[in-house]
């Protein structure tokens, strides 16, 4: 029997653990990309502590008290903005994804009306994950490194609200 990870709202004290876990997820799409400077990897650990510390949302996944997968979102006007979806390597395929994404997904709801994020356009196994969740493509664009990227959007599922 395998113990399912918990999706709990990150803090600042995990910001090492959640920059050890995206450098080590991140590693295999710089070389796909063969670019080591993916921002990701070279995000430091003060700009993770700004995150968790700022209006950004950001859950993280553990198993035990090991963090195995974190994912942010910035909420700009009636958008969430997902990013940093990052699972251990030893832990990928288990679902820990598709459960930070929801899981993220259900952060912002009432809140948004659209949700959007990006991944590499060669990137077949996170264009999978986006696609079985709803996500659509709907612009194709490079990063500042010339990376090929897809942008992706969904619809919230419950609309923003207009009385806040």
């Amino acid at each position: 029997m395998s113990i399912e990870a918990r999706i709990v709202p990150a803090g600042v004290p995990d910001a090492g653990e959640i920059l050890t876990v995206q450098r080590a997820a991140y590693v295999t799409e710089a070389q796909h990309y063969r670019d080591p400077f993916l921002p990701p990897l070279t995000e430091t650990v003060d700009e993770v502590v700004a995150a968790l510390a700022g209006p950004t949302i950001v859950l993280a996944a553990r198993l035990g008290h090991r963090l195995v997968g974190s994912v942010r979102a910035h909420l700009d006007g009636d958008t969430a903005r997902i990013g940093r979806l990052s699972v251990a390597p030893d832990q990928q395929g288990r679902g820990v994804g598709a459960r930070l994404l929801a899981a993220i997904e259900d952060a912002c709801a009432g809140r948004v009306a659209r949700f959007t994020l990006f991944t590499g356009a060669d990137s077949a196994t996170n264009l999978r994950l986006y696609e079985r969740h709803g996500y659509r493509i709907t612009a194709h664009r490079p990063d500042p490194n010339g990376v090929p990227l897809v942008v992706l959007e969904k619809p919230a599922v419950r609309p923003a609200r207009t009385d806040a």
